[in-house]
């Protein structure tokens, strides 16, 4: 509270203005400072605990969560011990919140879609451990891009790849099949790739060799050749043009506009056992958002990003994907369009940080296609189990989110690829048939 009111005083002036008394402009501006401090929130809300800890990968993704905590909105909402915990990789994040945060791990933090699942039906864990998760929010849209290293230029791999299909195959007779990688197995950057691939007619199981690498190796992975592609999120496919060893083929932005990136998920326990600090995890993650999609901001978030506890790289290479701003490379157009970029709050088809049960019901069909889930998956239920939406609802009201950023639904409706190929989350099944190249049979 501020210091020249005190919580007697406080409360006095205000039981005094129920009681019709006119207050004056001094102590309404005071009254402003004491909500806007989260203060009434932590206290009068009584709050289960202050204290919780989010993994998160150094990847434009985690900056709603990077920046709640760095800006004080984690205190404002009375989150005043939360943490955010800077993970080697996705393997390391996923053993983390299996351990949990009482035995050195964590409570939860950013995610790929669809680990949440896979977790918490103990699908990826160490002795198929089950972890119950629950999606709470997307965390961004966009913001990810396919680099290929600079041996392959000349050879049409861009977003079209039917153009460079001929030339793949050759790679596989010759002996030396094009090797593309991702960070993370069957999830998004996985997905990501398959269905780029697939679209230009190469079958990422047959034409292709596969491999998982972590972020912060992709750049020395191209280097070394071991590799001719990678998927992965800004700002590692930027240090790839800024260190000529490849060109973009394509952004994910363009294989399907305004995409579903990653999430805040938290284990289950956790949540059930602090639903009022959940709903306060929530809230200041959702103000980041806000914050964030302000350009006027964006200075600062490079500054905050910069640091070695963050990514540890220079403003000219943060700076240019945060704006939506790409050196494709390989004779192709730049790219500045602010629509391409990350975007954390609102994007063209609406809320960014709402978490679409549309959005995930994909992510699970598409693991369907690939053979990495059972065709005969329950996914409706799996779904309604997992994803918490309700909890995002609480949280923006008692943020004070206008009624037109709340998604009247739970579905985003028909979704469209750059391929023409639709996506109605009323009819996988008719999705399924309509792709060329799958492994599931329909």
């Amino acid at each position: 509270m501020p210091k020249n009111v005190s919580r007697r005083n406080f409360l006095l002036a205000s039981g005094a203005a129920l009681a019709g008394a006119v207050a004056s402009d001094k102590l309404l501006a005071q009254t402003k400072d004491v909500l806007s401090t989260g203060y009434l929130v932590a206290q009068g809300g009584g709050l289960e605990t202050t204290s919780i800890k989010l993994g998160f990968l150094p990847i434009f993704e985690a900056i709603p969560l990077i920046i709640a905590k760095e800006k004080g909105f984690f205190t404002k909402h009375g989150m005043k011990d939360a943490e955010v915990a800077k993970q080697s990789s996705w393997a390391s994040a996923r053993d983390n919140v299996v351990i949990g945060s009482a035995n050195g791990g964590t409570d939860g933090g950013q995610w790929q879609m669809p680990m949440p699942y896979l977790i918490t039906e103990g699908l990826i864990t160490n002795g198929n451990k089950k972890v119950p998760m629950y999606v709470l929010l997307q965390t961004s849209t966009q913001g990810n891009g396919i680099a290929i290293a600079n041996k392959h230029r000349g050879k049409n791999i861009g977003l079209r790849l039917g153009k460079a299909k001929a030339y793949i195959e050759g790679l596989k007779a010759a002996g030396t099949p094009f090797t593309a990688a991702f960070t993370f197995p069957r999830v998004n950057q996985d997905l990501w790739i398959r269905y780029w691939l697939a679209a230009g007619g190469i079958d990422p199981n047959d034409d292709v060799k596969l491999i998982t690498v972590p972020p912060a190796q992709t750049v020395a992975n191209m280097k070394t050749g071991t590799m001719d592609g990678f998927s992965t999120g800004d700002p590692w496919p930027s240090r790839i043009l800024e260190e000529d060893v490849g060109f973009m083929g394509a952004l994910t932005a363009q294989i399907w506009p305004f995409h579903p990136e990653e999430y805040l998920a938290i284990r289950a326990d956790w949540v059930d056992k602090n639903p009022k600090a959940t709903r306060a995890v929530l809230r200041a993650v959702m103000e980041a958002q806000q914050w964030c999609d302000n350009p006027k901001n964006h200075p600062e978030i490079i500054q905050i990003l910069g640091k070695a506890n963050y990514t540890g790289l220079p403003a000219k290479l943060l700076t240019p994907p945060l704006a939506g701003s790409y050196d494709m490379g390989d004779g192709q157009p730049k790219i500045n369009n602010r629509n391409l970029g990350p975007l954390f709050w609102k994007d063209g088809r609406g809320s960014v940080s709402y978490p679409y049960k549309s959005h995930d019901t994909w992510f699970l069909i598409e693991s369907m296609r690939w053979g990495f889930l059972p065709a005969n998956l329950n996914y409706k239920a799996w779904v309604n189990k997992v994803n918490r939406e309700d909890i995002w609802r609480d949280a923006a009201k008692q943020l004070g989110v206008k009624a037109s950023d709340i998604p009247k639904g739970t579905s985003r409706g028909v979704e469209t690829f750059f391929d023409g190929v639709k996506f109605d989350p009323a009819n996988p099944t008719a999705y399924l048939k309509s792709l060329k190249i799958k492994k599931v049979k329909v």
